[in-house]
């Protein structure tokens, strides 16, 4: 009589139990690569970028492009405030994000997005508003999403009781050396957004737009 091999319960369980854990593992692999290159982003974003952009209206020299006009100034009037005196919103990424006086303690990339100084305000004819905000993990990355935005995408700035709608020009990248060089069209008012880029730690994303309309 011809026997049959059987496999014994303990065996099959111990096959069983095998694959579930190889299979696991690779799962488990894979998940911790995804949350590997989160950590990596937000390490080198703290090392390589936060700590410029904490003192960024110190160590970002802005520098536009060589031009012969009369450069674009505004006085600083008023008691300082730590309230926001406007909204930055970009419909596209559902981002509204308040922003405080240049002056005030509150201007603080780590608190906030963050006013550069030197920048003039959205109601300066020919002016450029500037602000500059953290990519990465965690609740600071207020320009995490901005990678999202194509070039004819609008976004808005709400500030003493008016609405500037403004419209994407420009996007482009630029090393990360302290310094971000902004190339704009100076008979128009403009609004520049900074951030590091995405998964980059030796560049940086500098969005230029351009003011359509203001509305009351």
């Amino acid at each position: 009589m011809q026997k049959h091999n059987k496999k014994s319960p303990t065996k099959v369980a111990f096959i069983a139990a095998l694959i579930i854990l190889v299979g696991g593992f690779f799962l488990l692999y894979d998940y911790i690569e995804s949350k590997k290159v989160l950590a990596y982003d937000y390490i080198s974003h703290y090392y390589y970028n936060g700590k410029e952009l904490i003192e960024i209206e110190k160590l970002y020299e802005i520098k536009e492009e060589e031009n012969t006009r009369e450069e674009v100034k505004e006085e600083e009037e008023g008691p300082v405030t730590d309230e926001y005196i406007g909204y930055l919103i970009i419909p596209k990424i559902n981002l509204t994000k308040g922003f405080v006086d240049k002056r005030s303690s509150e201007n603080d990339v780590e608190k906030n997005i963050l006013v550069i100084e030197g920048s003039n305000y959205p109601d300066v004819e020919r002016g450029n508003f500037i602000l500059a905000g953290h990519s990465g993990t965690g609740w600071k990355a207020f320009f995490n999403e901005l990678y999202q935005l194509q070039t004819g995408d609008e976004a808005y700035v709400t500030y003493k009781g008016k609405k500037y709608i403004y419209n994407l020009v420009n996007i482009y990248k630029q090393p990360k050396t302290g310094k971000v060089a902004i190339y704009r069209n100076y008979d128009v008012r403009t609004l520049t957004l900074i951030t590091c880029t995405n998964y980059d730690s030796t560049t940086q994303t500098i969005y230029i737009l351009e003011l359509t309309s203001i509305e009351e």
